[in-house]
């Protein structure tokens, strides 16, 4: 009979915590390299449960992995296609009303800003001024870096399109040797925990297929309905403010809130009325309570357990720690993180720490 060795408690935290560090270190030091890796890897795990499916109608795995993802490319290619001329007659439109816009913007401005005066005191307009030229400079510096970043990153941008080919690549040998890939990086796993690590691994996989699926087609009926909608009531660059939104709907209230200020902003330099303000603000209304309180229930569900706030914490850190590939990674790493905070609670309720009565009764039972 072989005696079980009982490692300490500090033991096993300084072996995770440092697991834990070295993949953070990994990603920071090749972030560079990883991208197209990571985005294969999501693309492979989307797509894996309808290989599997053609799998088990015996077609082969290679043959289904091949069927799969030339679909997939191949529908992508049909909507960029098809969007991208709308979207650059649109974008060109709203570059060549621009000035125009800005200078319809400036002078109703500048009535509002009469008018206002006309109610204050001498005092009280020139610290208006003194503070609207303030809050105008930091505007600018804001958007001045903002151009900066953007420039920055279409340059990295352009480097990464000579990666394109390596996407498909990587998906398509995942899906081909998914079971073998999962099977591998179980056998890794510390025996002793194993049968803890796969429940865990069951949650997060759970919680990640429900939300990542039904967060693309949430994303997809959002884009459509923006699109549509802001057209029907004659705002410009409808579609491309219809597209960025559904984008941006991964971030909870972000999105919407960026959709709507540009919505609102293009409407009422076109039409400067009440009327044209109300009907964006009942297309914004109606948008978001459908997503609330039937989109994201149907479609995502009370299964997954990922907070608003805590998503936006993960994009906004995960983005500034790995850059374009932190965006990727911070939904994977914010249902990890949330599955162990959620076990670990978990024990520490279960924990003598916590109430050792409670922790002496379960012995005694045991």
């Amino acid at each position: 009979m072989t005696t079980r060795i009982k490692v300490p408690a500090w033991r096993v935290t300084l072996f995770w915590l440092g697991a834990i560090v070295f993949v953070l270190f990994a990603i920071h030091l090749l972030g560079g390299v990883l991208l197209p890796f990571v985005a294969g890897i999501g693309i492979a795990y989307l797509l894996n449960p309808l290989v599997d499916r053609l799998a088990r109608w015996r077609v082969p795995r290679v043959a289904s992995a091949a069927i799969v993802l030339l679909v997939f490319f191949l529908i992508l290619a049909i909507i960029i296609m098809l969007l991208l001329p709308l979207i650059e007659s649109q974008v060109s439109q709203l570059a060549t009303r621009a000035p125009q816009a800005l200078d319809d913007g400036r002078q109703h401005l500048q009535q509002w800003m009469d008018r206002l005066q006309e109610r204050l005191s001498p005092e009280d307009a020139a610290r208006l001024r003194e503070m609207a030229g303030s809050w105008a400079a930091a505007a600018l510096g804001w958007g001045a870096k903002l151009v900066e970043g953007m420039l920055a990153s279409g340059v990295a941008l352009a480097s990464l399109l000579s990666l394109i080919f390596i996407t498909p690549l990587v998906a398509f040998y995942l899906l081909c040797d998914w079971h073998n890939f999962t099977a591998h990086i179980d056998s890794w796993v510390p025996r002793h925990y194993a049968v803890t690590v796969r429940e865990q691994l069951g949650h997060i996989n759970e919680m990640l297929a429900g939300f990542l699926r039904g967060q693309l087609l949430i994303c997809v009926i959002m884009a459509v309905y923006y699109a549509v909608a802001l057209t029907i009531i004659g705002t410009s660059s409808a579609v491309v403010i219809g597209i960025l939104i559904g984008i941006l709907a991964f971030i909870p209230v972000v999105g919407a809130l960026i959709g709507f200020l540009l919505a609102i902003g293009l409407t009422l330099v076109q039409e400067p009325t009440w009327q044209a303000a109300i009907a964006v603000v009942v297309v914004f209304a109606a948008g978001q309570g459908v997503e609330s309180n039937v989109l994201s229930p149907k479609l995502v569900g009370d299964r997954v357990h990922l907070h608003p706030v805590w998503i936006i914490f993960a994009l906004l850190a995960f983005g500034k720690l790995f850059g374009f590939l932190g965006v990727l990674l911070a939904l994977p790493a914010a249902a990890v993180v949330g599955v162990l905070v959620r076990f670990a609670m978990g024990r520490y309720l279960d924990s003598p720490i916590y109430d050792p009565d409670h922790a002496r009764r379960k012995k005694r039972r045991g």
